[in-house]
């Protein structure tokens, strides 16, 4: 299998074609909520990523097919007074499960990260989806805690 990693130029009409196919795919899984992007989402989206210069969207093509995609926002850790990547969304499409695909895209945005001195990568997933965490667990992501003593940190959310 030929695997071509690359930053997305969301100026790129195939690359924005193939990063909205993937999230699509992504939401419409289970695992990413399982239903579709809305119409508006699909219309919007790189238009909306395009006015945030702290987002970066990655894609992984095997053998020329769109396989794999994350997109990553910039915060900021004020513990370290520096910039942190957090990996908003990350998925293998399901027709390229099973190859190892995953483990090269975090790998490209681990590197990615330290060359642009991130102090660090934060993600959240769901706990029911195994394959996902052994993957972060074996590329060295690990439960948040400042002290063992108060247990880990939650990833709460509250819609509007």
């Amino acid at each position: 299998m030929n695997i071509t990693i690359l930053k997305a130029e969301l100026s790129n009409a195939q690359h924005a074609s193939d990063l909205v196919m993937l999230l699509d795919s992504y939401a419409s899984d289970p695992m990413g909520g399982g239903e579709a992007l809305t119409e508006y989402c699909r219309n919007h989206l790189i238009q909306e990523l395009q006015k945030r210069p702290a987002a970066h969207a990655f894609l992984l093509y095997a053998d020329g097919k769109a396989a794999a995609f994350s997109i990553a926002i910039e915060g900021f850790s004020t513990f370290a007074c520096k910039a942190l990547l957090n990996i908003h969304d990350f998925a293998v499409h399901p027709d390229f499960r099973g190859h190892g695909l995953g483990k090269q895209l975090m790998q490209y945005i681990s590197r990615f990260a330290q060359e642009q001195d991130y102090c660090k990568i934060t993600l959240e997933v769901l706990e029911g989806n195994h394959p996902a965490r052994a993957l972060y667990a074996a590329e060295g992501f690990a439960p948040y805690a400042l002290d063992p003593a108060m247990g880990g940190a939650l990833m709460l959310q509250k819609k509007f």
